[in-house]
């Protein structure tokens, strides 16, 4: 396995379920950078009205985000890999105002698959009662945003793979 090193901050996202805190440390892995958990960004309040069952709001999100984007920033020029879900344009353009040059990678996938995945993970506070609320919220990648879209069909190793290839096809500035 070939390892690729990026001066890009790279931020894995989709809606809960889609592997991003699997596919995040072995893309990070691949691109010889460091791995950051976006969940681990999350203040308390948030953990406990998602745990709840209770989607965020934007105003829930926006310290969240810029946490997240700090880091990237600090990251700049050295890589990184960083998971957040990101579901809306906003979002993103919230994270690359903190940190210009990050380049998304949206896992997507067929959303009984991704519940199926959910209902057998443990240890997560995010309920697959929320998934609904995050399709709803989702806005996928637009043409004038750096990144790529990722199926979530298939093992770890097989995503992660798609991922880089995806990444190094993007022929980003360094």
């Amino acid at each position: 396995m070939q390892q690729t090193r990026t001066p890009h901050v790279v931020v894995v996202m989709g809606v809960a379920g889609t592997g991003k805190t699997t596919i995040g440390p072995l893309i990070a892995a691949r691109l010889g950078v460091p791995y950051a958990e976006g969940d681990d960004f999350h203040p308390e309040a948030n953990i406990a009205k998602m745990s709840a069952g209770t989607p965020l709001t934007d105003e829930d999100r926006w310290p969240w985000l810029d946490a997240i984007g700090r880091w990237a920033h600090d990251r700049a020029g050295l890589g990184g890999v960083v998971s957040s879900s990101a579901l809306k344009r906003s979002y993103r353009d919230r994270l690359r105002a903190a940190a210009p040059g990050v380049v998304f990678v949206h896992l997507t996938g067929d959303r009984k698959l991704i519940e199926d995945r959910m209902s057998h993970r443990q240890g997560h506070f995010m309920p697959t009662a929320l998934l609904d609320s995050q399709f709803a919220t989702l806005q996928p990648l637009e043409a004038d945003e750096a990144g790529v879209g990722v199926d979530v069909s298939g093992g770890p190793e097989e995503i992660t793979e798609r991922a880089v290839a995806a990444l190094r096809d993007l022929d980003l500035p360094a």
